[in-house]
């Protein structure tokens, strides 16, 4: 099975989840979504335009490694809240100085990003039921990171929802949310990409997009 593209995947996401919230007898009109720039943008803004949630963003990084940044040795959040794969750190022999510098180097990177897409800085979460989403989680830092900072603003709940993952990071992420929800958990799993028809990279534009028809202070 392969999504068409990441608005056939947020559709089926939005299915899933329906069930999933009406055993949990959620009261809709306390839902927040928040989608995980870039690609859990789209999907987060479909899945909450079908279940008429409010919808917002909040931004982590993954933490790449020495030589390839492309591997995630774990991921961090604008105010410091972090994720570190301790095993890849180890294997790796990543010296802390790395590690801090590289927290550094994506925070900045973070709030680069909010100013192009949040021109606003309260977060309304305490109390809610809080929804994490995403296009696919692969090793699941940026997740992790994203889930940490969700529960230090104290929602009611807190969901994580993605369309594909494989299960050893559905397992870690048991952890660190109340409940998840996914579409599919394929056997073999080498990339989030390998699941889609189309997954073409979403651009800043778009997102900023979104940010402006969700949000009226957005400008």
């Amino acid at each position: 099975m392969k999504f068409q593209d990441r608005l056939d995947a947020g559709n089926l996401l939005a299915d899933k989840l329906y069930g999933r919230l009406k055993n949990m007898a959620v009261n809709h009109g306390n839902i927040l979504i928040l989608g995980i720039p870039r690609g859990g943008v789209i999907v987060g803004d479909i899945v909450a335009k079908k279940f008429s949630a409010d919808f917002d963003i909040i931004i982590g990084r993954k933490l790449g490694a020495p030589a390839n940044d492309e591997l995630a040795i774990g991921a961090v959040m604008e105010d410091g809240t972090a994720y570190i794969n301790q095993y890849l750190v180890d294997a790796l022999k990543v010296s802390e100085e790395y590690i801090e510098a590289e927290k550094l180097k994506q925070a900045n990177e973070i709030k680069r990003r909010k100013a192009l897409y949040r021109k606003f800085s309260d977060y309304k979460i305490h109390d809610r039921v809080a929804i994490l989403v995403d296009d696919g989680i692969a090793t699941g830092a940026t997740t992790v990171a994203a889930a940490r900072w969700t529960r230090k603003q104290r929602p009611s709940l807190l969901i994580v929802a993605v369309p594909v993952a494989p299960s050893q990071t559905l397992d870690i992420l048991k952890q660190e949310s109340d409940a998840i929800e996914v579409v599919m958990v394929p056997s073999t799993f080498n990339a989030v990409g390998e699941f889609y028809e189309n997954f073409d990279p979403v651009t800043d534009d778009q997102i900023i997009e979104i940010m402006r028809n969700r949000l009226p202070k957005f400008s």
